[in-house]
């Protein structure tokens, strides 16, 4: 096989590496950033990833301070602060004073942002569908069961108190 036919299996590594469990989970989180940021530009929004976490957060969570989101996030409260800012600025986000503490304020997703968050979950949802959609029926339900148990061991660790680096 030449290195210009079209059939040739493109590698990343070794084969041992490729069966490498934490290589296995880099490659597919590669896979799933590059889904999230193509389907960021479909939405023709110019909103960053750390930009989309925080609509996630306000659309799951509800309201939040920047404190929350920063803990959420692992990030400075000032960094934020500023990339919220951007997010009321182009009016994805809106401001309010918290009811229980004037000084306090609160974020929430605004109309604008709840469908931007619906456009790329929904484009997401289009290419992970076509993806899936290359696997037999044994191997989508194996790859099922096993992102659960991922996910669900993933949320422990997250959740875990952890020293972030500088």
């Amino acid at each position: 096989m030449t290195s210009t036919d079209a059939t040739e299996p493109e590698t990343h590594g070794s084969a041992a590496a490729e069966r490498d469990p934490v290589e296995v989970v880099v490659g597919a989180a590669r896979v799933f950033s590059a889904v999230t940021a193509e389907s960021i530009a479909q939405a023709g929004d110019s909103v960053t990833l750390p930009q989309l976490r925080v609509l996630t957060l306000t659309a799951t969570r509800g309201a939040l301070s920047n404190g929350e989101i920063a803990s959420a996030l692992g990030v400075h409260i000032s960094n934020a602060s500023r990339l919220c800012e951007r997010l009321v600025q182009a009016g994805l986000l809106a401001r309010r004073d918290s009811p229980s503490d004037r000084r306090q304020v609160q974020l929430t997703i605004t109309e604008r942002g709840t469908q931007l968050l619906e456009t790329v979950t929904d484009h997401r949802r289009a290419v992970f569908t076509e993806v899936l959609g290359l696997l037999p029926a044994s191997q989508q339900a194996a790859l099922s069961d096993a992102l659960a148990d991922f996910t669900r061991a993933a949320d422990q660790v997250l959740r875990a108190p952890r020293a972030y680096l500088p």
